[in-house]
This record gives structure tokens, C-alpha cells and sequence, in this order.
């Protein structure tokens, strides 16, 4: 896909002005890094970095009927969700229990709520929520919100500089528990969210985009690190976070795919994919893998187990750690602490299977000897 032909975000042109590298990522354009990787990532362990994620769309339900809707469409029940601007995370399910997507779901009122999702899989997840909709409950109206950008702000001191840029949103916000968001006003033109993709705190804007350009500058102002796709995707993998696409698709289930707490069987709520989930038998798991020695774990590596075979899903270096980390999927009965071999190029190097994640806060959660 050529440059012309990509989707941009309305901060397109400040990406341009800071010298990022763009890269086509799901059809948009978008920042790969503004010179360093390395630095962005460092900025948002540290202190605080900005992301731009206006390519996630957003998509607003309301009607007298959404809250019944959403607990037959979301694996996880938003029934649990009592308090103005609670959040829940949950998988979008196939019929046969496969994860088409997975999405941050808000409640802002008994019948208003917005469903954050992937870009790479907005169309598919628009298309399959109206369908669904018409079948189940046609008076709920479900309008996406094209018009909105997100800017995320992570890190240690990500609230505080985000504060020090809009010092009106701070009385809104600073009692925000994790997985909270405030409306800064009564339109939901700015919704600011305890939420994030990083293993730090911070906030998520989401707000007009008429009005992300002058956040953005202003934050640049208050010393928070533009950074890019490069440093999101070695922040999450060290935080332990699934990528849509990679750690999970249509072909496995959220059990599969380290997302079983996401799925909320307890009560007899009867919602898309569950029959599905409880007639199939988990063969397999996600797991954590820290290469033992040289080298660097990449997706689609093949992992080789005292129980059976598996491959890695997601793998970088990290730079917290400074060791090679990754996902994978393998047998069940694979445990934690387990030596296993991963294929890089013609070698089978050993690695040591560990409980994610593997960093929060800054801190490591593991063991790095041997």
C-alpha cells in the first residue's frame, strides 16, 4: 500500500514537524519512532510519553436496551459495571468462541456506553456489533465516533504533566481509580480514562479532534515524550499485554490466549460464544519465555516442550530487563519455571518458562537468573 493511500490520525502533521519515521501499521500511517526507540521507551518507564492511538476507533451505544445487548454481544459482563465511567476489558467472541476482538468497554449512564476497539479490526467489529444488534435489539443506536482522536499518556509522572497542560481536568480526575474515566463534559467531547497499554499509569484522552492538536503541543511543552508504535510494543510485551493479531485471533479462544479472566461464566448469562467455550477442551496456553542466553525471540519462532511443540506469538528485547522476552502458545501442561528450546535461525537456544507480566511500574517481576 502506497503512502497516498493510507488512513492518517488529525496528528498526522505533528508527527511530520518532530521527524518521526511513519510506517504503514493496519492500513494507517503512522510513527514508528521519533529517533529512538529505545529513549521513548526509557521516557515512559521514567517519566511520561505520549502515544498517539486515534487509529482505535471509538463507538458509543445508547438506548433503554444497550446494557441487555452488550451482556449477550461481550464475554465479560457489563453488569459488573455499577459506577458512572467504570470500565471493564473484554473479548469480542465469534459464535464458535474464537476472539475477533479485544476492547475496553465504558459505562457512563443506564444507557449510554463506548466500546474502544482495534484498528485493524474497527470494520470487522462495526459490522459484527450492528448485525448483532439488529438481530437482538434493534432500538439500540450505535454511532462511531470518526470524529474523536486518543492521546495517550503513560508513565510515572504522566498524570502530573498531563495536569500541568489542562490544569481544569485535574479536580474531575484525580480521585480516578484504575479502569475509570470522567467525562470533562456533559457531551463526552473529552472523556479522560484511568486506563493504559503500558504497565505505567496514566491517562487516555479521548477527544475531539479539533482539540488533540493543542493537547498535543502542550504536553510537548510540559516534557512529555512524543513516542511511537517501536516503544508501545516493547512497553506491553514487558507489561504482559496481548496484541489482536498476534497473541489472539478468530482461530483461538480467549482461555487459549491468556484471556480466560476476561470471560465471565459465573452467572447463566447466556452470550455469543459461550456454548462454544464450554464444549471445547483447552489444549493450550499462553506462557512467558526469557531466552536463557544470546539472542532475540520473535514471533512465530518455534518453541519445543517436554509436553509437546509451540510456537512464540510475541517476542522482543526488552529494554527494562535487558534480556530477550516473549509469549507463547503451548501445551497446558507446560509449567512455569520449565526449561524449554526455541528455534532462532538453525539453533535450538534454551529458555525458561516464567509467569507474566514480566514488568510493572518499572520494577521487574521475574527472575532473571538462570
Amino acid at each position: 500500500m502506497n503512502s497516498s493511500s493510507l488512513k492518517r490520525t488529525p496528528l498526522y502533521e505533528e508527527h511530520r514537524a518532530l521527524g518521526a519515521r511513519l510506517v504503514d501499521f493496519g492500513g494507517w500511517e503512522m510513527p514508528l519512532h521519533y529517533g529512538s526507540q529505545l529513549e521513548e521507551h526509557q521516557h515512559v518507564r521514567s517519566a511520561a510519553g505520549m502515544f498517539d492511538v486515534s487509529h482505535m476507533l471509538v463507538i458509543d451505544l445508547t438506548g433503554g436496551g444497550v446494557e441487555p445487548f452488550l451482556r449477550t454481544l461481550l464475554a465479560n459482563d457489563v453488569a459488573r459495571l455499577t459506577l458512572p465511567g467504570k470500565a471493564l476489558y473484554t473479548c469480542l467472541l465469534d459464535t464458535a468462541g474464537g476472539v475477533m476482538d479485544d476492547l475496553i468497554v465504558y459505562r457512563f449512564e443506564r444507557d449510554f456506553f463506548r466500546l474502544v476497539v482495534n484498528a485493524g479490526t474497527a470494520d470487522k467489529d462495526l459490522n459484527w456489533v450492528s448485525q448483532q444488534r439488529d438481530e437482538i435489539d434493534p432500538s439500540v443506536h450505535i454511532q462511531p465516533r470518526h470524529d474523536l482522536a486518543i492521546i495517550a499518556v503513560q508513565g510515572p509522572l504522566a498524570r502530573e504533566r498531563f495536569w500541568s497542560a489542562r490544569p481544569h481536568a485535574r479536580a474531575g480526575t484525580e480521585n480516578l481509580q484504575a479502569f475509570q474515566a470522567a467525562r470533562a463534559d456533559d457531551a463526552a467531547e473529552m472523556v479522560i480514562a484511568r486506563t493504559g497499554y503500558t504497565g505505567e499509569d496514566g491517562f487516555e484522552v479521548m477527544l475531539t479532534a479539533q482539540r488533540a492538536i493543542p493537547l498535543w503541543r502542550d504536553l510537548l511543552v510540559k516534557n512529555v515524550a512524543p513516542c511511537g508504535l517501536g516503544a508501545r510494543d516493547t512497553l506491553r510485551l514487558e507489561a504482559g499485554m496481548n496484541l489482536y493479531g498476534q497473541d489472539m485471533d478468530e482461530t483461538v479462544t480467549p482461555f487459549e490466549a491468556g484471556l480466560g479472566w476476561t470471560v465471565d461464566l459465573a452467572a447463566s448469562r447466556a452470550f455469543i460464544g459461550r456454548d462454544a467455550l464450554e464444549a471445547r477442551s483447552q489444549r493450550h496456553q499462553l506462557i512467558g519465555l526469557l531466552l536463557l542466553g544470546k539472542g532475540v525471540l520473535r514471533a512465530h519462532q518455534p518453541v519445543r516442550t517436554a509436553h509437546g511443540e509451540g510456537a512464540i506469538t510475541s517476542g522482543t528485547f526488552s529494554p527494562t530487563l535487558a534480556r530477550s522476552i516473549a509469549l507463547a502458545r503451548v501445551p497446558v501442561a507446560v509449567a512455569p519455571g520449565e526449561r524449554v528450546e526455541v528455534q532462532i535461525r538453525d539453533k535450538w537456544l534454551e529458555a525458561k518458562t516464567v509467569k507474566y507480566p514480566f514488568v510493572r511500574r518499572g520494577k521487574p517481576l521475574i527472575e532473571l537468573t538462570d
